[in-house]
């Protein structure tokens, strides 16, 4: 889509740096994000974070930040539990893609293809094709983006639970308060005949 000779990409990126000095900044350009479509980007598998640093410099200096709202590395965070400590990692869902949601026309397209890195975008006969909601709504939640993770809602406070990881491993317990804002519950677990009060994750547990 949109093919364009080496002389042309050198006339477009100065017109479209020069027009950055003749323009004010948009200010409702906040607002308009995620305003536009998601589309994939095909990109040098490990330099996903780079290429995102060098097209956001690219969206800003080439004034483009009312058709480029977002830029995002598809990831998703892996929760181990060593020696009794949490180690929180972030693992790449797709290598070697990145999404942007923008408007698509000729300019835009201009300047994400032609970011350093950048491959190509993914579509059929060489034009790109937006991802459904769905598909972008499922990407987003399993990135804890989006309408979120599930916090485990249904637990209610006395209700019994296991713990699944961590230094209370296989130990139950009764459910006594909710921290769903730090993604975290209190719970009594019996240990040596006694209750011992404990601080938990809630992906350390599972309702029984």
């Amino acid at each position: 889509m949109f093919p364009i000779s080496e002389e042309k990409q050198l006339e477009r990126d100065e017109r479209l740096e020069n027009e950055q000095e003749n323009q004010q900044t948009n200010e409702s350009a906040g607002k308009l994000k995620n305003q536009g479509e998601w589309f994939v980007v095909h990109t040098y598998s490990g330099h996903e974070n780079k290429i995102k640093v060098d097209m956001t410099k690219r969206i800003e200096s080439m004034n483009m930040k009312d058709k480029i709202f977002d830029i995002i590395i598809p990831e998703e965070q892996e929760i181990e539990y060593k020696s009794g400590k949490k180690k929180i990692t972030s693992k790449k869902v797709f290598p070697g893609y990145i999404i942007v949601n923008m408007i698509m026309d000729e300019d835009s397209w201009y300047v994400v293809r032609h970011t350093p890195g950048v491959t190509g975008f993914v579509g059929s006969g060489g034009k790109p094709i937006p991802l459904q909601p769905e598909e972008i709504g499922k990407i987003l939640k399993q990135m804890g983006l989006g309408e979120g993770k599930p916090k485990f809602v249904d637990i209610k406070i006395g209700e019994s639970i296991r713990v699944k990881t961590g230094p209370f491993a296989n130990f139950e317990g009764t459910v006594k308060e909710l921290l769903p804002d730090r993604g975290k519950v209190k719970v009594n677990i019996s240990m040596f005949g006694r209750e011992t009060p404990v601080e938990l994750d809630y992906e350390q547990i599972d309702k029984i």
